[in-house]
């Protein structure tokens, strides 16, 4: 006897059941409709896409422990897309001479990542990202910030509840080069040292900063200077801040939306100016839910024209642990809102015409596919989550009418056919006891 396969997803994957589904819809809808009200256009794009896109701009931790990779029959060397953004940049500058810039485009895609599954990461996950290409002016910042308080209400979720802290890779680079003496070469791993401060215990952080050549007095000074929060302001040079689109923010009307904070430093390579982390302030869940930044020329693998952006992603499974956690997850909703039974075979056609006119109506109706007693259909109507359930019987037909039954409140009424779509209706509108 053969073996049956296994029926369980592979590790870091999810089966996503009707009711799963039907959450995930229902938290995702509103935040599509959020970033379509500010006039951004939807876009998609390939799963697999070249290795070197990844290898360029993702990172070393992205591109050497997280892909999924493969050699095609033809001899070329493909990924499953791990995050979006080199692809939108390919898509951008491939589409260069028909597009309006600056472009406002947002995705809902599957991304990829070999990492070990924990709360909050998976294998597979499904992403929002949202994206402005082609303008270096900090209104683009201040845009995306709306959007994200506007995101955050619409689930929701109140102020006390997370938080919206914002870095500058422009000033971290000063703090490194002009206060603490870091040599060019040493920067990018000490930046990354200072990505996983949050992370670790200050020995942990002190010893990795030891095998970096850092000094007791270095470290020291790094520390102090990122703890000391907008007095890193006053400590870069001039020029330096003249440069940053954070300090123009933070002297703007919009300081409000965020939180200043310089040991947000995000790890993807690409970001060259401001960077960004939404934060989970419940205790029992404090952690980044998603973040983004600017890019200075991503698309610059792909064109010669300089193409300045910013953007982030947003991840189900961050999100929907977020929700829990706050006693914001929406219920799974009903698969129909009524069904439509036949009392026998010969009225399947006038089963069909009365599901059609409900459907008509804007009520999601289910109909029998097999002949069953009406017992079984009530039981099927119940575990559907049906409110309604439409009775077709020889009697009542031949008066032009059915019956119509509430399932939450057992009442039934002979209904003429003329009148069904508004009883249904006003069934459905009123509240279950």
């Amino acid at each position: 006897m053969t073996d049956l396969l296994p029926t369980t997803p592979y590790r870091g994957t999810r089966d996503l059941l009707p009711q799963e589904m039907s959450v995930r819809q229902q938290f995702f809808h509103p935040l599509f409709e959020v970033i379509e009200s500010y006039g951004f256009g939807r876009y998609d794009g390939p799963i697999l896409e070249p290795v070197e896109i990844y290898e360029a701009k993702s990172g070393e931790e992205i591109a050497n422990q997280q892909l999924y990779s493969l050699t095609d029959r033809g001899g070329r060397r493909l990924a499953l897309r791990p995050e979006m953004t080199p692809s939108v940049a390919r898509m951008i500058a491939r589409n260069l001479g028909s597009l309006h810039l600056p472009a406002r485009w947002y995705s809902h895609v599957i991304c990829h990542r070999y990492e070990r599954p924990q709360r909050g990461r998976l294998r597979e996950h499904w992403q929002i990202n949202v994206d402005i290409f082609g303008s270096d002016s900090v209104n683009c910042e201040i845009e995306l910030f709306e959007l994200i308080h506007d995101m955050m209400g619409s689930l929701g979720a109140t102020r006390e509840m997370w938080a919206l802290r914002v870095g500058d890779r422009v000033l971290l680079e000063s703090i490194l080069r002009d206060i603490v003496k870091v040599p060019e070469d040493r920067r990018q791993e000490v930046a990354s040292l200072v990505d996983r401060w949050a992370k670790y215990p200050r020995e942990k952080l002190a010893e990795d900063a030891e095998k970096l050549s850092l000094t007791p007095a270095q470290f020291d000074l790094l520390e102090e200077t990122l703890a000391s929060g907008a007095e890193v302001l006053r400590a870069v040079p001039d020029e330096v801040a003249e440069r940053s689109q954070v300090v123009r923010l933070l002297n703007s009307e919009a300081r409000e939306l965020v939180t200043f904070d310089p040991f947000i430093v995000r790890g993807l390579q690409y970001y060259t100016g401001t960077v960004f982390e939404v934060f989970d302030l419940h205790p029992e869940n404090r952690r980044s839910l998603f973040g983004g930044g600017r890019y200075a020329d991503l698309a610059g693998l792909f064109t010669k024209q300089r193409i300045p952006g910013i953007g982030f992603g947003m991840g189900d499974v961050t999100l929907q642990d977020f929700l829990e956690t706050h006693g914001l997850l929406p219920k799974p909703r009903p698969q129909a809102d009524a069904v439509v039974i036949p009392l026998g075979e010969a009225l399947l056609a006038e089963t069909r015409r009365m599901a059609g006119v409900l459907r008509r109506a804007g009520v999601r109706t289910s109909t029998p596919l097999e002949p069953r007693k009406l017992s079984k259909e009530l039981s099927v109507a119940d575990q559907l989550g049906a409110r309604v359930a439409v009775v077709v019987a020889e009697d009542e037909w031949r008066r032009d009418a059915v019956l119509v039954k509430d399932l939450a409140t057992r009442e039934q009424h002979e209904v003429p056919v003329a009148e069904l779509a508004d009883r249904v209706t006003a069934v459905l509108a009123s509240p279950a006891p």
